[in-house]
This record gives C-alpha cells, structure tokens and sequence, in this order.
C-alpha cells in the first residue's frame, strides 16, 4: 500500500497510473480540491489559474494525456509574449528584438555585448547567474533587463543565484542576434514556446479535473506533523494514519520540519527557499487592448512582475467585451512582504492604468487576491548543499537517491527505472526541481513503472 501525500498534479498523476496498475494507495489532501498549482476557480464570470500556465510539452505521451483528459476539447495556438520597460513595448525575448529598445541604451547594449564576447574566452564557465548574463547580453542589458527582473521574479540578487536551472529557459543569443535585431526583426524564432495547447473551458485545470473525480481522494487532510521513526502521519484536527510506503508531492521544508527528523536536517531543510506570490485578478469592462498573452514588466519601480489574459488564453475564461487581467508580485524571505495586500493591490490597479491596459480606473469592474504560499523554488548558492543533507537523511531511513536528485531538471528521455525506497518524492515542491506540468505528469508515469518492476 502507498500513501501518497498531497492531490496536486503530481499526486493526481501517480494515482492515476498506480489505479491502472492496480497497485493499492490512499490519497491524502489538505485542500478542499485537487490540481494544486494548475487548480482553477471562477470568480466574477472569469476563470483564472494560479499564474499563465500553458502546455508547450514535447513530449507525446503528456499532449496525448491531457488531450483525452478534456475530451479532446482544447485549443492550439502560437503565443505573442512581450515585455514592458519604461513605456516601451519590445516583443519577448527582448535580447532579439533589439530594435524596440530605446536609443541610446540600444546602441550601448550592442556595443557591450561585442565587447565582453571579445573579452572572454569561447569556454568561459560563469560561477553564478550575474556572471552568465553578463557574458550572455552585456552588462547594460543584463542591468536594465534580467537583473531587474531577476530580482522581482526569483526575489533575490543574480549573483546569489547558480546556472544550473536555465536550460534552454533563457535564450542565450549570438552576438549577431543582438547586432542585426538592433535594425529591425530577425528572419527566426528564439523564444523556446512556439506553440501551445490550452483546455477550450475550464481553465488549466480541465488538463487533470476528469481524472481527479475518478480517485478516491480524502481532502481537508492538513499534515500536522509525521513521524518517520513511526511511519505515523498526523493530520490538523487529530486524525492519525500510519503507513507502508510514503509518496509525499508536499513541500520538502514542510515535510521536514513537521517531523522527527533531527534538528540539523531540519536547520538544512529550512535553508532551501522558496518564493511566494501575490496574485491581483482584474475584471475590465472593455476587451483586452493588446493581443499577448502574457507580458514581462522590467520596471524596477512597479510592483507588477508578469501580466497575463486569462480571456486571451482560451475565450470561455471571460465574458465577451471584458477582459480579466492577471498580475504577479514575488515575495520571499528575500525579500518579505512589509506592506499591506489592500496597499499593493491599489497600486497594481494604477500601474495597469498607466500602463495602459486598463483604459482608465471607471473601467476596472472587480478586483480580488490570493496569496500561494509555495511559488518557486529559488536556486540559490546554498541550495545543493541542504539540499544533499536532506536526501542523504532521507536515504538512511528508507528512501533511495537517484543519480539526479541535485539537478533542477529531469532528462526524461535518459532517465532509467530504478529500484525506489520506502519513501518517494514526486513533484516541484518535493523534490525541489524546477518541473513544469509536462514534469508532473511524467513523474506519475516514472514512478509507476519502476514500481511494476518490483
């Protein structure tokens, strides 16, 4: 029997498989709903996700899973994201569409970005993530651009963060892209989304809602605290349960430190962060008045970070001539919340306004928040080493390490089965990856197939 912990997409994924296996678990969820992260929820005739989420997977197995989760009934189409700096509108990534950046910085960008290519050798390894922007776009467009955004979205400093996690998430230009793009656009796509799929109604959710009603899940189960040396989980209220084989999707610092591990792994546990967000949703009475899906804001003064149409997304999450506009604003013991969520909020409707996607303030219909307390993982320098404590403890009480268990990423085209333990993780949150949904999914499958082999 398997207990798994936490019915967000990654727990719903493994039961999912696990149910068509037939091998025995129990779901435990501390939420009144599943979906975690790509849960959805109607508020004023507008559906709106936790955040943009779209699917741009490559992979056949998760387009095919979620086409037949929403009965087929989704939408394919290429996404136009851009990014805001100063008033000026310059399409995403901004590294190649240099012509949209203002002079004189525009000119300056490029004659940086010849120079510090020139400067450092082909083979140059940067030993943290200002370093890499630095060399990948010149010090002045890494200082009005990635650094800027950097330090609203993953709420720290470049230099504090490591390189291990960017993948092909961050278009690393040559120099002729930044060169050329200065006179106008290139004949190319550099944006690593091409094309997407969304659910036509429902929201992001519709991708795993079906499979989550067919589940036998038991909801409103908030971890209290759990005792491995017991294999005794108790939930908020004084339920207790104990079990067999742990799945556990929560978050690795929660699951830690609500236990009876010692204290120093739980000292290590504490030193992986994690940001939060606020997320302010906007009803308009008018439609939206550019056609991008989402919008990257580089403005160090504005509270806003990322901007998306939940109605651009697919037409049923909105009202026909109203939009519902978005916002995300990044909080993290980094960088703490110290103002008031009411203060923020009114100052996010007025930068919409200035920005001028709301037309004016008589055209915002509705407003409301929510607060997600678990956001991103933060790859920062202290991460691999408590990160490595954690899951050498975890080893000697039953769980086995995977050979890239300390890497942001999963390679799911190399990744073999292996023996798994007594204690598994599964997800973002759990195994302290940088996983995207197509992630989630396939973890599910992952696990289920090493599982069969036993």
């Amino acid at each position: 029997m398997y207990t798994i912990l936490g019915a967000g997409l990654s727990g719903i994924s493994i039961a999912d498989h696990l149910s068509k296996c037939n091998i025995p678990f129990k779901v435990y969820e501390g939420k009144s709903h599943g979906g975690g992260h790509i849960h959805s929820e109607v508020v004023d005739g507008f559906t709106w996700d936790e955040g943009p989420h779209v699917s741009f997977t490559k992979y056949d197995y998760v387009k095919e899973y979620f086409a037949a989760n929403t009965d087929q009934q989704f939408l394919e189409y290429p996404t136009r994201p851009t990014n805001y700096y100063q008033g000026n509108w310059i399409m995403h990534p901004a590294q190649s569409h240099m012509y949209a950046v203002p002079q004189p910085l525009r000119n300056t960008c490029v004659s940086d970005v010849k120079a510090i290519r020139e400067e450092l050798p082909a083979n140059y390894e940067p030993s943290n993530y200002e370093d890499w922007i630095n060399y990948a776009f010149g010090k002045t467009f890494a200082e009005n651009f990635p650094k800027v955004y950097t330090e609203k979205y993953w709420t720290t400093k470049p230099e504090n963060l490591t390189t291990d996690w960017i993948g092909k998430r961050i278009y690393f230009p040559e120099i002729t892209d930044m060169v050329e793009s200065a006179d106008g656009p290139l004949n190319k796509q550099t944006h690593y989304i091409t094309k997407v799929r969304y659910p036509e109604k429902g929201g992001y959710y519709s991708y795993i809602k079906t499979v989550e009603a067919s589940l036998d899940i038991n909801y409103n189960k908030k971890l209290e605290s759990i005792s491995f040396q017991n294999r005794e989980i108790l939930f908020v209220g004084g339920e207790t349960v104990t079990y067999e084989n742990l799945i556990s999707t929560i978050p690795l610092p929660q699951l830690i430190i609500n236990s009876d591990a010692p204290e120093e792994i739980k000292q290590s546990a504490r030193f992986l962060k994690c940001s939060q967000v606020l997320i302010i949703n906007v009803v308009v009475s008018h439609p939206p008045v550019v056609d991008n899906h989402w919008i990257y804001v580089y403005d160090r003064e504005l509270y806003s970070t990322r901007i998306n149409f939940t109605d651009l997304l697919a037409p049923n999450n909105g009202i026909q001539g109203k939009c519902g506009i978005q916002v995300e604003v990044y909080f993290s013991d980094y960088h703490p919340l110290t103002q008031g969520i009411e203060a923020i909020e009114k100052d996010v409707l007025k930068e919409l306004v200035s920005m001028g996607l709301i037309l004016s303030e008589e055209h915002i219909h509705s407003h409301h928040t929510k607060w997600i307390e678990w956001a991103n993982v933060i790859f920062d320098q202290q991460r691999i080493g408590a990160q490595d404590k954690v899951f050498t403890w975890l080893e000697s009480i039953g769980m086995k390490r995977e050979d890239d268990d300390l890497e942001p990423m999963t390679d799911w085209d190399t990744k073999q089965t292996q023996q798994l333990g007594s204690i598994i993780l599964a997800g973002r949150f759990a195994q302290w990856k940088y996983y995207w949904t197509d992630d989630c999914v396939l973890r599910g499958k992952y696990i289920t197939d090493c599982l069969k082999q036993v």
